[in-house]
């Protein structure tokens, strides 16, 4: 059985550079202004030998309950009552600060095993720091830099005395069997067979959107709990954070990320760092919820947003959220259906879903929107029927001749999905127009049933036997 640790301290101590350097990825967002993380961050972590569990955590500082610092001291504090061990980290460069002090008195009082580590101690001037944190009582405290990977092998020792042994090095039978890796290249062999949709396989799903647009809420009422930092303050998500939870029996791999703004108004290097990591999250992830704020929807950004999504060949479904503040929900509803289908033509018959994150409205139909949406995503179409299909397209709508010469079609096959896209042989594939290219790629949607998601044709001219051959004199 393996165990939890906690990394827990008071902002800008080094927390989130220690979760990166323990989990071998620059996962957290690590930046020289205090209070970077907000949300806790679980991890795979790998220290030598030792194979745990790690969290990371905010800052912990003494506020209000109903401030933003109280609400992620809160989080900090569900991470500690979460976890086995906690690795309570202070910065031995700058020294102890009341603050440190109180919240030490704050984890001995937890009765959990507490491993003491002083960070930043490769710094000039760092011994008088180092042996300060002495005086809280919390044990000999382990010297580490967290930032070059220094008394890695001493915080490794620390951690199998505090934790023990037997919990530390688990017998095998006891070690839980790792999840089948699944994989999200999208390649697949050409074959004639349509191959079934495979609805146990894991899920995984972004949820994207301008600030404020309630997606944090959204994933905390999926959940049941308070797990996301929630707030009436704008951009209060910095991290791209992960959560599993089972719907109807499937494994859901949920993204929460920061709110998009405007690039012009994306000013600071925090928050251009939260935003490239929301891109991370999209590229990830195989369906995209992109939340609208139904009292203000169809926002430039939403477009761009939504556009994005699309160009990324990602699934995409669309959330109105705060239904519940909506008057006359029926007449908004045929309204939004129509700027829907007019301002989303790269779209066409994209899923769009009402809901409410503050009072679980529309949640079920949503969930089943995204594993439908899914299923197109996935989808695999027979050569046959395509062949079929490409002749009764070019014999309804034949491609106009350029420059009196003829194009030909002549032979059509998916060459992958995940995003669904086909490669059709052809004679002059440059003197096809973007008005054919669209005639084709709306047949496919209608035809086969293929709504919201992007569809990708490639054409390829046929090879010329006698190219390349000098002309006879």
């Amino acid at each position: 059985m393996s165990f939890t640790v906690a990394i827990v301290g008071r902002p800008n101590v080094g927390k989130s550079t220690l979760f990166n350097r323990l989990v071998g990825k620059k996962l957290a967002l690590v930046d020289d202004t205090p209070g970077v993380t907000r949300d806790r961050r679980p991890g795979e972590a790998k220290l030598i030998d030792l194979r745990f569990t790690i969290i990371d955590t905010a800052g912990l500082e003494e506020a209000g309950p109903d401030t933003l610092e109280g609400r992620m001291r809160a989080q900090t504090e569900a991470a500690i009552d979460e976890a086995d061990l906690t690795l309570f980290v202070v910065d031995a460069k700058f020294g102890l600060t009341p603050l440190d002090k109180t919240f030490g008195e704050l984890l001995r009082r937890s009765g959990k095993p507490v491993v003491l580590v002083a960070n930043k101690s490769e710094a000039r001037g760092s011994d008088g720091g180092f042996y300060d944190a002495f005086t809280l009582g919390l044990g000999e405290p382990v010297p580490i830099s967290a930032e070059h990977g220094g008394g890695m092998l001493d915080l490794r020792d620390a951690i199998v005395a505090a934790i023990g042994e037997e919990r530390a090095f688990p017998e095998p039978d006891d070690v839980a069997e790792t999840d089948v890796s699944v994989s999200f290249d999208g390649e697949m062999e050409d074959d004639e067979a349509e191959p079934a949709y495979d609805e146990t396989k894991p899920l995984r799903v972004a949820i994207v959107g301008r600030p404020n647009a309630g997606k944090s809420t959204l994933i905390n009422r999926f959940l049941g709990e308070d797990r996301l930092l929630t707030g009436p303050e704008a951009g209060i998500t910095r991290d791209s954070i992960s959560v599993e939870w089972d719907w109807r029996g499937r494994t859901i791999k949920m993204f929460d990320t920061a709110g998009m703004r405007r690039k012009a108004k994306v000013t600071e290097k925090l928050e251009k760092l939260s935003v490239a990591d929301g891109l991370r999250a999209i590229r990830f992830a195989e369906t995209v919820v992109i939340v609208f704020d139904a009292t203000i929807p169809f926002e430039k950004q939403d477009l761009q947003i939504v556009d994005l999504v699309l160009r990324e060949g990602r699934a995409a479904v669309l959330a109105f959220n705060k239904w519940d503040l909506v008057e006359d929900a029926q007449a908004f509803l045929a309204d939004l259906r129509e700027k829907t289908e007019r301002l989303l033509p790269q779209a066409r018959g994209i899923r769009a879903v009402p809901i409410s994150g503050q009072t679980g409205y529309g949640l079920d139909k949503l969930m089943q929107s995204i594993i439908d949406t899914d299923r197109v995503w996935n989808k695999r179409i027979s050569t046959a029927r395509l062949n079929r299909w490409l002749d009764s397209a070019t014999t309804q709508h034949p491609p106009p001749a350029a420059s009196g010469r003829r194009v030909k079609l002549k032979y059509m096959t998916q060459v992958k999905a995940r995003p669904p896209a086909f490669m059709i042989s052809c004679t002059r594939p440059d003197a096809l127009p973007e008005s054919y290219i669209r005639y084709l790629t709306n047949g496919l949607r209608s035809d086969f049933d293929m709504p919201g998601v992007p569809i990708r044709i490639h054409f390829k001219a046929g090879e010329n036997p006698f190219e390349g051959r000098k002309r006879n004199r």
